[in-house]
């Protein structure tokens, strides 16, 4: 019986890099029938909406999304698109995993952690105030000299409810993928409420865990410094939000980039998987963009819909083409386009699933 996924192909190079990435899905013959969906600038100009309510219904009765790069701007405009759908669905975990698969121009040699960053709260929750509002007033008044006059300002909830199922989150994948170690990270020496309830539950988590996932505690600042000199070190990260975006980028940087960079969301209903960079609009029509990001988060949705086997086999064509260097797109060193890399993992698939039959 085929999985039924809602695909949401995106804006700027989304399309591209979606039409490639279910050729290479085809190819590794898990039955799948893919119900189109629409969010972001497409969905604006089509529905006069970003993020229409078909696409959400879509997503709940599917349970299993996959989506390409969303156009956000920056300052002005539109909250993000990709924050509206976590909400909207729960999609609590954000599960980024940072692989090295081959030396790619990075002067790190082995890098293997997961980002567990929490999705719904921190300063991402969107309660900010303009200057001279009357609840930044109130706030003022309330800090008592602490906040200089007309700012701008945002709040960062935290709450121990969102925190411990992210936490639990951390610890349940670390032992499911037999990783060995959580590592949580927060500001909690200088934001001892926020920072530091976080802190707080995840200690209280840590223990139903005790001897069969190894706990540590890492600041922020210091675990910026960590990844760079010894990421080797980590396994898997739980993080708030905004530290959570900031790191993931970080440990992108270590494996080669964004292009190479895959990304899952899971709630308690649904789940839904994304490549990491944005829609890159400026390379619209031109077929240059990596497709690894998105391959590998289809890699992680066969995984979620049970397809251990075709997952494995995928994310083994993707390291074989990474590492042989001879179908690379131009931000790994390469000359070739989007559609030659995705035909070269197909190729690989083919020739491992006929390895695997002969044997």
């Amino acid at each position: 019986m085929a999985h039924r996924i809602t695909l949401i192909p995106g804006d700027g190079t989304g399309p591209e890099l979606a039409e490639v990435v279910r050729d290479v899905v085809e190819a590794t013959e898990v039955p799948i029938e893919w119900e189109m969906a629409e969010a972001g600038e497409a969905a604006l100009k089509k529905h006069g909406t970003l993020l229409p309510q078909k696409t959400l219904d879509s997503i709940r009765k599917n349970r299993v999304a996959l989506k390409g790069p969303i156009t956000t701007p920056i300052g002005t405009g539109f909250r993000s698109v990709n924050v509206a759908l976590r909400r909207e669905l729960d999609l609590y975990a954000c599960v980024r995993p940072c692989k090295l698969y081959a030396q790619a121009p990075t002067p790190a040699r082995r890098v293997d952690l997961v980002v567990v960053r929490e999705n719904t709260e921190d300063l991402y929750a969107g309660v900010e105030f303009a200057p001279g509002s009357p609840e930044a007033k109130k706030i003022e008044e309330m800090a008592d000299g602490k906040i200089a006059k007309n700012a701008a300002i945002s709040i960062k909830p935290i709450s121990e409810k969102a925190t411990e199922r992210l936490v639990r989150f951390a610890f349940e994948y670390a032992m499911q993928h037999k990783r060995r170690k959580v590592t949580v990270v927060t500001k909690a020496n200088i934001m001892k409420c926020t920072d530091g309830l976080f802190l707080e539950v995840a200690r209280q988590v840590a223990k139903k865990f005790e001897g069969r996932v190894e706990y540590e505690e890492r600041l922020i600042d210091n675990m910026c410094m960590q990844l760079v000199l010894k990421p080797q070190f980590y396994d898997v990260l739980a993080l708030p939000n905004l530290y959570g975006d900031i790191l993931s980028d970080l440990c992108a940087g270590l494996i080669g980039g964004l292009g190479v960079a895959p990304g899952a969301n899971f709630g308690t209903e649904t789940a839904l998987f994304e490549a990491v960079h944005g829609s890159a609009p400026k390379y619209v029509g031109l077929n240059k963009v990596n497709p690894t990001a998105l391959i590998l988060s289809a890699m992680l949705m066969l995984r979620h819909l049970g397809q251990v086997q075709a997952s494995q086999r995928l994310e083994q064509a993707v390291a074989q083409v990474l590492s042989e260097r001879r179908h690379l797109t131009y931000d790994l060193g390469g000359c070739a386009t989007t559609r030659e890399m995705g035909e070269a993992i197909i190729q690989k698939l083919k020739a491992l699933a006929t390895h695997e039959i002969s044997s």
